[in-house]
Order: C-alpha cells, then structure tokens, then sequence
C-alpha cells in the first residue's frame, strides 16, 4: 500500500533494514498503522462529542453496488480496513434494507484490537444499530439473537407496538430517535451518544447516507475507489433528495494499492 497524500517526509523515509522509501510505502501495511491512519479525532477538554463516518465503496463509474451488494466491487484491502473502522467503533450504524441485501451478522471482537478497546473503554466489539421505520427484519437472525454486543434497533415513537415487542423479545434494545415512525438523523445520533457511543461508524446503504447527508450530521466520509466499470443501474453510495446546496468536504488522506484508492475526506 502507498500513501498518495498527505505527503510527508515520513512517505518516503526508508524502512526499517534499509528498504527504499518506495518499497517502503507500497508494502502491506500492518493493523496497527491501519488504526492509526483511520483514527478518530482525540476528545476535547470538554469530553468525547459524537463524530459520524461513513465507510463505503464505489466503482470509477458511480455503482455503491453490483447485483445488490458491495462484495463484488471490494477488495482484500478495501476488507482490511472495512475491519479496521469496525474495530475502531463503538457502533455501526446500518439501514434495514442493507442488513436484509447484505445479510449482516453481528460484529465480531477481534483479538488484535482488544487491548486497545478495553483502553478506550470499549466493549470488545461495536453493537450493530439497524435503522428503520417498519422493523420489518428477521429477528430470528444471528444479528439479534446471538450478539456480542446487544443489537439497537432505532426507530420512530410511532413505530408499531407489536413489532416493538418483538424485537425486544428477540434480545435487542429498541431506542426511540424520532417522534413519528421514522428515524430523525440527528435524534439519532443524540440518542447513540447518550448511550455512550460516540464514535460513530455507517456503512449505508445508500438511502441512509443520504438521509445522513441531508441532515448535516456525517463529519466523515470513507471512499473506496474501485478500478471497475459495471454500467447498470446500481445505486450511489447516497440516494434520495438532493440537499438544497453541495455539502463541501476537505480531502484528509488517500491511500492506493493495486489500482484501488483509500480516501478519507472530513468537513471542511
């Protein structure tokens, strides 16, 4: 893996045992140094605030999706670092139709980051918060019946009783974060840091970021640029209604390997 930018003199320092800043960057960087390039802003004087990034993939052509899931257009890497922000996390924060598509399990505690999450006062693997209105999902599912971590569900204060019921049965905490059936961005968010999480991770679906995206809560976007075409008529990484004026971020930092671009772009 490269670092393309920032550029500093760290990017082509030698390696250790006297390797050429250029082997040097395009080696297999560690998990280590992974966490250390994705991680979260340092808390201030006044204690850890909420910070939202999302993490997602796109093909050079716009497709967030290839016959309906991200798989297909990933990569080893693009996984590894996708392990990387999980392990980083104290929730991720998913939409019902990506848990349904992508058919997710729970998050798992990864041996290699557990001292680092037991320092920071994490439990040993982020909770899985699903998003939606209906709660129509399979609460037989590994994701609510077997976490590490207990799933949340979010969900609006009009969501329907027996659904409710049901999910709480299933062994999840439903969290109410909006006053109609829907879920409201920023309640959410609120709803998540009073709960202790605050750093915060989605990885869509689509119509999620969007509605992340319109809201003006997402600090953070992680893009994974996929070296493929797929023409089709697959979603963006963020779908539904365009918000009144483009939302400027500022590139923070970019990786490459084998033809795939890692970049990190934060509010500017």
């Amino acid at each position: 893996m490269r670092r393309l930018f920032p550029v500093t003199d760290e990017t082509a320092a030698p390696a250790p045992g006297g390797a050429s800043g250029e082997e040097s960057v395009g080696r297999e960087w560690g998990l280590a140094e992974l966490a250390a390039a994705y991680a979260y802003p340092e808390p201030g004087a006044g204690g850890p605030l909420p910070w939202l990034r999302a993490n997602m993939v796109s093909t050079l052509d716009g497709a967030a999706q290839h016959d309906g899931r991200s798989q297909p257009i990933s990569s080893a890497t693009d996984m590894r670092i996708f392990g990387t922000l999980r392990a980083l996390a104290d929730v991720v924060v998913v939409g019902a139709e990506t848990v349904r598509q992508e058919g997710y399990r729970p998050a798992r505690a990864r041996a290699e980051f557990a001292a680092t999450r037991e320092a920071a006062g994490q439990a040993p693997a982020p909770a899985i918060a699903v998003v939606t209105a209906s709660l129509d999902l399979d609460f037989s599912l590994p994701l609510f019946t077997s976490p590490l971590v207990p799933t949340l569900v979010l969900t609006g204060a009009a969501a329907a009783a027996d659904r409710v019921a049901t999910a709480e049965k299933a062994g999840a905490r439903v969290v109410t974060a909006g006053d109609g059936i829907g879920v409201d961005p920023a309640r959410a968010v609120q709803a998540l840091a009073a709960l202790g999480h605050t750093r915060l991770l989605t990885e869509g679906g689509p119509r999620l970021l969007g509605q992340l995206v319109a809201a003006g809560v997402l600090d953070e976007l992680c893009l994974t640029v996929s070296p493929m075409l797929t023409a089709g008529g697959a979603q963006r990484i963020a779908g539904g209604p365009a918000v009144t004026v483009p939302r400027r971020f500022a590139l923070v930092s970019m990786l490459e390997e084998d033809g795939f671009l890692f970049t990190r772009y934060g509010r500017s």
